[in-house]
């Protein structure tokens, strides 16, 4: 355990506009890009609109598309800022002032979410308890403590205890079969119809280990058994208790990629290459890994932490490398807009119901008809599509000249 801050106090760093545009570009795949590509792809469907279509939907249970890289890449940039913000505040004011920052703010943002998701809006035991936001909390809350009190060395001990940890209790403890017919690959799923915890076989005396079937595993049974309230997924959450183990392991890695880029001792173009090396080898080993422990987003699988990071610190690398070094940022302003106000943009976005709605409030009905009419057949949508990203892009930008940046 250290005695002192987890980097040596130096003067302070220019803010990395890399990192607020890789958070938009992020940011922007949520908040309006899938109806524009879904509009696009409804005007004229090729190859390349199935192709981006296909990426855009969530992998249903094992595997991998872009849209499984956006929520553990947010995580990842999260960690990469915990670095910058921490050590100011360590050099500033003490550990202290750190130890509480991360606290504050790791409850504010888990209330957050309970409000998020309903609040008391629904009666017990119809809340959700864990969901994006609580596990956001969660991650920064431990991360950071973690980046507080131990070293490089040790946290790099730390995740990869996480990761075989996570394995092996996955992998290795029995738990039972509590389908209500034990046996065979039948899943557990609202789509099967089964939503709550009176529908399954609690008391089941089949056991079984190291199986990873859609609400057949040991993470999902400790939700089913331990995890009060409503899960999304009827009976479990995929943001669910034990998953929450190699998630901290995501955020991890991204404070070991501001490590190094905060680190003066390391050329510029250097750091660029260690990125990139690095996320190579990780999504490599993580593929690998998913021979024996499938990539599953659902159960934030030691080798989904390590391919998603991987891809992570590529990103880094490629946005660091043209906005921060060949200074190339014209491009990216708009993206740096929205990474300035993420958490803003992501609840007006769910308060009003999309970007793209307000978009239709704009140029819907007959506006659209017209051009459906008059000009081709899906230019409607592409044009609302459009005008979302537009009202998007106008609000961020507004924020972004007024200074205003909300943060916990």
């Amino acid at each position: 355990m250290k005695t002192g801050s987890a980097t040596e106090p130096s003067p302070e760093s220019p803010r990395l506009m890399s990192l607020d545009a890789l958070r938009g570009f992020d940011m922007f795949w949520i908040l309006g890009a899938d109806a524009l590509v879904a509009a696009l792809h409804g005007l004229s469907s090729n190859p390349v609109t199935q192709f981006i279509s296909h990426e855009l939907d969530h992998a249903e249970w094992q595997g991998f598309h872009f849209e499984d890289l956006i929520f553990p890449l947010f995580v990842f940039m999260m960690g990469v800022s915990t670095v910058f913000s921490l050590t100011k505040i360590m050099a500033a004011e003490g550990r202290n002032a750190a130890v509480k920052r991360v606290l504050t703010r790791g409850a504010l943002l888990f209330l957050l979410g309970l409000f998020f998701y309903g609040g008391f809006s629904h009666e017990w035991p119809n809340m959700r308890l864990m969901g994006v936001l609580n596990r956001i909390a969660l991650c920064y809350t431990f991360g950071g403590l973690l980046f507080i009190y131990f070293r490089p060395r040790t946290l790099m001990a730390i995740a990869a205890a996480l990761l075989l940890g996570y394995w092996a209790l996955m992998a290795l403890v029995s738990f039972p079969d509590v389908r209500p017919v034990p046996g065979g690959d039948t899943v557990i799923t609202k789509e099967a119809g089964i939503t709550n915890i009176s529908q399954l076989n609690m008391a089941s005396t089949v056991r079984l280990r190291g199986v990873y079937i859609q609400g057949v595993n040991l993470a999902n049974y400790i939700d089913q058994k331990y995890l009060p309230g409503k899960g999304w997924d009827g009976t479990y959450d995929p943001e669910g208790i034990l998953s929450t183990m190699p998630a901290v392991v995501t955020g991890l890695l991204g404070i070991f990629a501001g490590l190094l880029i905060r680190n003066k001792s390391v050329p510029d173009l250097k750091k660029v290459w260690w990125l990139i090396g690095a996320g190579v080898v990780s999504a490599a080993v993580g593929w690998i890994w998913s021979v024996d422990f499938p990539v599953i987003k659902k159960l934030w699988t030691s080798s989904y932490v390590l391919v998603a990071g991987g891809y992570s610190a590529i990103l880094l690398g490629i946005f660091y490398w043209m906005v921060d070094i060949k200074k190339w940022q014209f491009w990216c302003q708009p993206f740096v807009w929205v990474g300035m106000n993420p958490l803003t943009l992501y609840l007006i976005n769910e308060l009003v119901g999309g970007y793209d709605s307000l978009g239709l409030r704009i140029t819907g009905g007959p506006i659209q008809g017209f051009l459906d009419t008059h000009i081709a057949s899906g230019i409607g949508d592409l044009v609302v599509a459009l005008t979302g990203l537009l009202v998007l892009f106008w609000f961020a930008h507004f924020l972004y000249k007024r200074k205003i940046f909300i943060r916990l």
